[in-house]
């Protein structure tokens, strides 16, 4: 009987050791298998989001250059809610793009510059969204941004979307619902409390933020596409890419808007797939890119910047000055 408890104790040390090894190699393989991605995706993602940085801070300021010194050189009757798109534009290039990459780099963030690029990112993404919904109303309604008493309440609604986006933002720093995302490559809201504190935030946050710009932006650009607006620029004025800027800004934030659904979704609070929160985070900087770009297929736009370079050029190599004559003899 008592070599019968040995043997058995050997038997079950045996077991236990080969388990240990077993979970050993295990946790050994997944180690490698963590580094190898990380490193894969280091490698992948650091360059995309650099080449998106350097697009963003280079295009968007020369955007913002261009609109205040050359502003004489086009026509642009909304140019309000523009000059916001664009200043958010250039702010998440050189905030939120860095830091990203700065993320990547260093695999994190620290606190309180977490919590802050938290708080900046949705304020962007707001401002931005409020931006392009306020420019297709005075599109609709025929407002210019200035000579209107209504101009002043299409000035009202810029600066509220930029406040709005940082009241929401700043919620979430507040309860401490802040945590480092690799997949997201910055800090962005983790859920560890109830589903219902999760589904009243984001229901609050998505209707205000997100839903009624969205509902803005969609009728108004239906009714003035069909030929009810009051819109009374011509074709030659900037805001006629705004049917451009809408369809492309839909098509970037898509992924961001997917990935807050599938959460609503999950009872578990589980966050949505690494691959979609990469993705959108990667399709919305794409989208500070591309609008510079979008600004271009304008052709006066094409010539005020042309007319920049052209006056730099001219002020670094200035016309020859006649200072004096000197009379030859024949």
């Amino acid at each position: 009987m008592h070599m019968q408890n040995a043997g058995s104790l050997c038997f079950s040390d045996k077991t236990d050791l080969l388990e240990s090894q077993s979970e050993v190699n295990t946790s050994a393989n997944i180690t490698e298998s963590e580094n190898f991605w990380s490193r894969t995706e280091k490698s992948v993602l650091a360059p995309i989001l650099t080449t998106e940085m350097v697009l963003g801070v280079l295009g968007n300021g020369l955007v913002l250059i261009v609109k205040v010194v050359c502003k004489d050189h086009f026509r642009c009757l909304y140019w309000l809610p523009l000059f916001s798109l664009t200043l958010s534009d250039f702010l998440c290039s050189i905030l939120i793009i860095c830091a990203s990459l700065l993320a990547v780099l260093s695999e994190g963030q620290i606190s309180p510059w977490c919590e802050v690029v938290s708080l900046l990112k949705f304020t962007f993404i707001t401002s931005s969204i409020g931006s392009i919904a306020i420019l297709c109303v005075q599109r609709y309604m025929g407002i210019p941004s200035k000579g209107k008493k209504l101009s002043v309440l299409m000035a009202v609604a810029c600066v509220a979307s930029w406040c709005t986006g940082a009241i929401f933002g700043a919620v979430p720093v507040v309860y401490d619902w802040i945590k480092y995302d690799p997949a997201e490559m910055l800090c962005a809201v983790f859920w560890e409390s109830s589903y219902s504190d999760m589904l009243v935030y984001i229901l609050c946050a998505f209707s205000i933020s997100i839903f009624i710009p969205f509902l803005l932006i969609l009728s108004c650009s239906i009714l003035t596409c069909a030929g009810y607006g009051k819109d009374c620029s011509s074709q030659g004025d900037l805001s006629s890419i705004t049917p451009l800027l809408v369809i492309l800004y839909l098509l970037c934030y898509a992924p961001f808007a997917a990935s807050e659904l599938v959460l609503l979704g999950r009872l578990d609070l589980s966050p949505s797939p690494e691959w979609l929160r990469s993705l959108s985070s990667v399709m919305a900087y794409l989208n500070c890119d591309l609008n510079p770009f979008i600004y271009c297929t304008n052709k006066d736009f094409r010539k005020a910047v042309l007319i920049l370079f052209w006056n730099k050029r001219r002020s670094a190599f200035p016309d020859p000055v006649l200072t004096g004559i000197t009379r030859l003899e024949i």
